[in-house]
């Protein structure tokens, strides 16, 4: 039932599209018939199909995929047929083809060659004209459908016998802005992301709402000047499918080895790179980004923050946005546990919290869907060569103050911060409001989506920055009735370690430095049977310290049980206990305190405050230790759910390392000695 209605609702759509963009939109599914056996970019299909099957009348659709076989069967160059084409020019003496050409200057001889991508020929003969009208030919070059001359002359030394007659980049000559301002009149928000939903291939009633919105952001960086993006996800997602196939402003750098003169400045030649050529400059694979000049990640953040870049003795600008996408090999939940969601990237920018700071938005990858051919749309959207020349106008357009009637920013904002939001919403907004026609709650949705991609960046760099990216708790002030909005990203989720209510007698938590350096948060589970007097451990593995810091607190309850009960017995109770490392970071070895403190809490059945957290340490006498990174361990705390933390004396301190904003969140419970920490956790005063 639900199919046959959204059926209809597409009939309707498909419908109304026609009548407002006559001829310029495409049924979808046109394009993977044509596609298959064509290895070319959706944009070039779309191109032709856009010339002769732009329509709604079946009968011309019908006659013009004919049309567009016959031009791909045979005029399109397929590597494997590149003599047959080179003899058929040869025989014919002129002869049409579509090739990927790139164009490069032969000082030598003065004069431009194209080197054709499927044909396999090389120095041909290009006129300046071409290369003057369209420059990328010089850049990774561009699809064009070209005549090719062949004349050999046996007097003239070292020519080519090809030459360049005519050149036609497949791409649209123009657009009318205001065909799309108007014509966005007619549709309301849902039908028109449906539309662009279905522009870029993908049937929007078979997607989560959420995931539209996913597919949205991808499409922020072709429209948005100098928009930096990350996507991390599993495979198989199409991450890099907008970037490689539906626009020919964009290009995918695969493999991610790179240069600084490819990609921004080429001192010998004295030629702009990539940055300069393209709209959107994509670096697949995350994980192979490669600089063969040291200097080129400084240069690329330099980039990433200011648009401009200093080579030699001048400044250069561009507008190009950076893209960065990836997989995610493991879990989300094991790596915001274990390490940070920036952890794919290549180890020289892994732990670099300066070049994540630049990032306006995190795409969470693995919340999109893997491709079926059910998420394949057959229904109407625009040609997307159209669709790449009206982002490309959006670009000299801003709508970065779209909310500041309705809205302002929480304090928790940096400047960066807001750079990144106000350009994700000027993004949202080119594509969904395009005429700049928006009500106030649609501006909120967009804000909502904005900060949500921006927190997901600063709560990774708080990981790998601690204190200094400490404020993450996002909001917007409605300028109306002053009320706050806070933000969440829900990988983070409501899902605290440490659970609300009093706990089990004998379970503690405690935070403390793993081994690998991280603050982690652990369980210590105590429970107390008839026995002995005997200690046994589990789950320390071969942890020597850890071990350690465990018999450290037996020992010292054996010895003091009885300042804190004379209830206690150790000659007729075992002590079992087992830890648990809550985020798979390697065991701590500052147990000492909290497992004393599991102890008696077992061996008197009582157990420790709501929501409590122990940190520091002790040694065999009772001497306790001074906590290390005192403010980045009270941040895990807070972010493990604690409501009380109890601390040593002697970190009273370093609470003035601690910003404000964390410090609220926490009621601070101090101890002097080993045996008041017992008292002060289990509440007994």
């Amino acid at each position: 039932m639900e199919d046959k209605i959204n059926e209809g609702l597409s009939v309707d759509l498909d419908k109304k599209l026609n009548d407002t963009f006559a001829g310029r939109v495409v049924r979808k599914d046109l394009t993977n018939l044509i596609k298959e056996g064509a290895n070319v970019p959706v944009y070039v299909l779309e191109y032709l199909l856009g010339m002769y099957a732009a329509t709604d009348d079946e009968e011309s659709i019908q006659e013009g995929i004919d049309r567009v076989k016959k031009i791909l069967a045979e005029n399109f160059v397929r590597p494997d047929e590149a003599e047959k084409i080179k003899s058929r020019i040869r025989e014919l003496g002129q002869y049409s083809v579509i090739d990927k050409i790139s164009v490069t200057l032969n000082a030598k001889f003065d004069r431009y060659e194209a080197e054709f991508s499927n044909l396999g020929l090389k120095g041909v003969p290009v006129s300046s004209m071409y290369v003057k009208e369209f420059d990328k030919l010089l850049v990774g070059g561009i699809w064009c459908m070209v005549k090719l001359d062949y004349f050999f002359d046996e007097e003239v030394k070292n020519t080519n016998p090809f030459n360049v007659s005519a050149l036609q980049p497949i791409q649209l000559p123009n657009m009318d802005i205001n065909e799309i301002f108007e014509g966005r009149k007619n549709f309301s928000k849902e039908e028109w992301i449906d539309i662009l939903i279905r522009s870029i291939g993908m049937e929007p009633s078979q997607l989560e709402e959420r995931v539209k919105w996913h597919l949205l952001l991808r499409l922020v960086p072709l429209v948005e000047n100098n928009y930096n993006m990350c996507e991390l996800g599993p495979r198989g997602t199409g991450k890099s499918h907008v970037y490689k196939e539906l626009s020919p402003n964009s290009i995918l750098v695969s493999g991610g080895q790179t240069t600084v003169a490819n990609l921004f400045y080429n001192m010998s030649t004295r030629k702009i790179g990539l940055v300069g050529m393209w709209d959107c400059v994509t670096f697949d694979e995350v994980a192979g980004i490669r600089f063969k000049d040291k200097d080129g990640i400084q240069i690329m953040k330099d980039y990433m923050a200011s648009g401009s870049f200093a080579r030699g003795k001048e400044e250069k600008n561009a507008s190009a946005s950076m893209v960065f996408v990836g997989n995610i090999n493991q879990s989300v939940d094991s790596l915001i546990k274990t390490s940070h969601l920036f952890a794919p990237f290549p180890e020289e920018m892994a732990n670099d919290s300066a070049f994540f700071d630049r990032m306006h938005y995190y795409l969470p990858g693995w919340e999109i869907p893997k491709m079926r051919p059910d998420f394949f749309t057959g229904n109407y959207g625009f040609i997307v060569d159209y669709l790449a020349e009206f982002f490309r106008e959006m670009r000299k357009r801003s709508y970065s103050d779209a909310f500041d009637h309705y809205f302002k920013l929480g304090n928790n904002l940096n400047q960066r911060d807001t750079i990144a939001v106000r350009k994700t919403v000027s993004g949202l907004v080119k594509l969904i409001y395009p005429n700049g026609i928006y009500s106030k709650e649609d501006i909120k949705e967009i804000i909502n989506y904005a900060l949500e991609g921006r927190r997901r960046v600063k709560e990774q760099l708080k990981k790998i920055g601690g204190m200094e990216f400490y404020d993450v708790m996002f909001s917007y002030i409605d300028k109306e009735t002053m009320e706050e909005h806070y933000v969440s990203v829900p990988e983070q989720g409501g899902g605290n370690l440490i659970p609300e209510g009093l706990g089990k007698p004998g379970h503690v938590y405690v935070v403390g430095h793993g081994h690998s350096g991280m603050i982690g948060v652990y369980k210590l589970e105590n429970q107390v049977v008839s026995g002995t007097g005997k200690f046994d451990k589990s789950g320390v593995g071969s942890h020597r310290e850890a071990k350690e810091s465990l018999d450290t607190a037996f020992r010292y309850f054996t010895a003091n049980c009885k300042s804190i009960s004379n209830s206690i017995s150790t000659k007729t109770k075992d002590y079992l206990m087992h830890i648990s490392d809550l985020q798979g970071i390697g065991l701590t070895d500052e147990l000492a305190i909290a497992e004393l403190i599991g102890l008696c809490s077992g061996a008197l059945g009582k157990p420790t405050q709501e929501s409590l957290i122990v940190i520091g340490n002790m040694t065999v006498g009772g001497t306790i230790s001074k906590v290390a990174e005192f403010a980045n361990v009270l941040q895990v705390c807070v972010d493990a759910g604690a409501k009380k933390v109890l601390i040593p004396a002697s970190s009273v301190m370093d609470l003035q390392t601690v910003p404000p904003d964390l410090l609220v969140k926490v009621q601070p419970v101090f101890y002097s000695d080993a045996i008041d920490a017992v008292f002060k956790a289990l509440g007994v005063n």
